[in-house]
């Protein structure tokens, strides 16, 4: 056991987060696992000497200083911290209140931030670890009606994840950015997504996108969350890991499509964008 890494895995009682953990007990690795019911988590997956269930509220600084504290007086180290948590928020720019769009962002970025910087201290001092940071393939390619704050937060983790590889090149600690596409797991659910308190029946390509999503594609998604699982393992073995991972063959489509589309605009517009230059 002291020969594997050691992971911390927030957003843990279901989805990716849950295949995750499981694959990664199975293994053998040590894993603290954070939820909002700690003991449902417990119950999902069952009580082993390598894992640690702790109930953590992201949002909360203390609460996540608490679960950091914790998982290094159990196992001694953290080494692979997977920030997971976090929910989709359905609704167009004009639809959302100021509220719903600042939980939003609370959850999925600043509550991911509050991970990184009390697991960094812990980091720096190893000189040594790897933070991945779960996007989403619609933090990589916006166009999708009535997903407009969601994509923003997503965008924003890749954004940060991108400066913190940089700014702890010289630490010894690797970051990855993942953008998931569309997993057979319960995100499109209640739950792990909310719809807009106040829609606008005028926004017809975001009723028919969320149409689309209730009759098409839930309970048809592509990816396979053990097979995911896998594949964050893969990620944390290597010893280059990628800064950018697209997780899923409609994932790695959709991200084709739109740096086709960047090298279309980057080569139309070329004599213009030059133009500005003194």
């Amino acid at each position: 056991m002291n020969t594997k890494k050691v992971w911390f895995v927030t957003g843990a009682s279901k989805g990716l987060g849950l295949s995750l953990v499981q694959a990664l007990l199975k293994a053998g690795y040590a894993v603290a696992a954070t939820s909002r019911d700690a003991d449902g988590l417990a119950r999902e997956v069952g009580m082993l000497n390598h894992f640690l269930p702790i109930e953590m509220d992201i949002a909360d600084e203390k609460s996540v200083s608490t679960a950091i504290a914790r998982t290094i007086e159990r196992f001694g180290s953290i080494d692979v911290v997977v920030n997971n948590a976090g929910y989709g928020q359905l609704g167009t720019l004009e639809e959302l209140t100021d509220e719903e769009a600042r939980m939003n962002f609370e959850v999925n970025v600043f509550g991911l931030l509050n991970v990184m910087r009390h697991a960094m201290p812990h980091l720096r001092r190893q000189k040594s670890g790897h933070v991945i940071n779960i996007s989403s393939i619609a933090g990589f390619l916006g166009t999708f009606p009535g997903w407009g704050i969601y994509n923003a937060t997503k965008f924003a983790v890749a954004g940060l994840t991108e400066a913190f590889s940089a700014e702890t090149q010289s630490m010894g600690i690797k970051a990855t950015v993942v953008y998931p596409g569309y997993f057979k797991t319960n995100f499109l659910l209640k739950g792990s997504l909310r719809l807009a308190a106040n829609p606008l029946a005028a926004y017809k390509e975001a009723r028919d996108l969320e149409a689309l999503h209730e009759t098409q594609i839930v309970g048809n998604q592509p990816g396979d969350p053990q097979k995911a699982a896998l594949a964050f393992i893969q990620l944390a073995e290597s010893e280059q890991p990628p800064l950018h991972f697209f997780m899923g063959s409609d994932s790695l489509g959709m991200a084709r499509n739109k740096i086709g589309l960047l090298e279309a605009e980057l080569s139309n517009n070329e004599e213009l964008s030059k133009s500005t230059d003194f």
